[in-house]
């Protein structure tokens, strides 16, 4: 079963105009990256509260709190970075939700991605610093959910694997974007394959090679139709990011005339594929 949610923050800054665009499509949940141009993790407690009031009286729940750990370089200071992930576990508790979306380190230096790193020690601080904040989500009650996101060093479907395999915690799991590996030039099916032992959620993007912003889910590369008849047995979230306008390091634009498109987009694949929504 297939539960939509969505990166709203792709509608608009303005968290009141993206609940009324996804109210009009009938999804009832959001990923929290950001409102008001603000990263979830750089909210004031104000803020936070504010935004939850609105969740509230519109009738909205949170998918995972959408938040860029992770999306710093190998070699920074972890200590830093580990007091923005007690934030994200904070947040987890004031929303009342148990999913946080990470990522697993730009690489060090200057190199450009990670097939250009040749020293052993990289990697395996990577595994270091993601068995760490596991073992904190674990005790937290938290899931991590990793997205394969461009330039990582989990965007390559052999070194996913080899991330899950090293970290082998149950608080870390895949969520699964079909997008990121066509952007990263890598096969999306072996991605699935690679992603489908931990998979706990879906990211809703598609992409045809070499283009500069995703397409419409089935109308790209990613082989979605194939991947969803392989997810027969899912239940979870599928959070809509469809990045139609343009995508980046911190987020993506669909806008809220297109956003609604990306939905029913999706619902046809659904419908296709004989799977249910929740």
């Amino acid at each position: 079963m297939f539960l939509l949610s969505a990166f709203a923050d792709e509608i608009s800054a303005d968290p009141a105009e993206q609940l009324t665009v996804l109210s009009a499509s009938k999804v009832r949940f959001v990923e929290l990256r950001s409102v008001w141009k603000t990263n979830v993790l750089d909210l004031t407690d104000q803020q936070v509260q504010e935004f939850k009031r609105l969740l509230d009286q519109h009738g909205f729940g949170l998918s995972a709190i959408g938040s860029p750990i992770g999306k710093v370089k190998i070699d920074s200071d972890f200590d830093v970075h580990l007091k923005r992930f007690e934030r994200a576990l904070h947040l987890c508790q004031v929303f009342g939700v148990s999913a946080i979306r990470i990522f697993s380190y730009y690489p060090p230096g200057d190199a450009h991605d990670w097939n250009a790193v040749s020293d052993p020690h990289w990697e395996a601080e990577v595994f270091a610093r993601m068995r760490r904040k596991a073992q904190l989500a674990e005790q937290a009650g938290i899931r991590l959910f990793h997205e394969n996101e461009h330039r990582i060093y989990g965007d390559s479907p052999e070194r996913l694997s080899k991330l899950f395999q090293a970290v082998a915690s149950p608080a870390l799991k895949a969520a699964y974007d079909a997008a990121n590996f066509v952007f990263c030039h890598y096969d999306p099916w072996a991605g699935w394959l690679a992603s489908k032992p931990y998979l706990a959620h879906f990211h809703i993007k598609d992409w045809r090679t070499d283009e500069p912003h995703g397409c419409l889910a089935g109308q790209g590369h990613g082989q979605w139709p194939a991947v969803l008849a392989d997810a027969r047995d899912y239940h979870g979230f599928a959070v809509l990011e469809p990045h139609l306008l343009g995508g980046g390091p911190t987020g993506g634009v669909t806008g809220p005339e297109l956003f609604p498109q990306a939905v029913e987009a999706f619902r046809k694949l659904l419908r296709e594929a004989d799977l249910q929504e929740g």
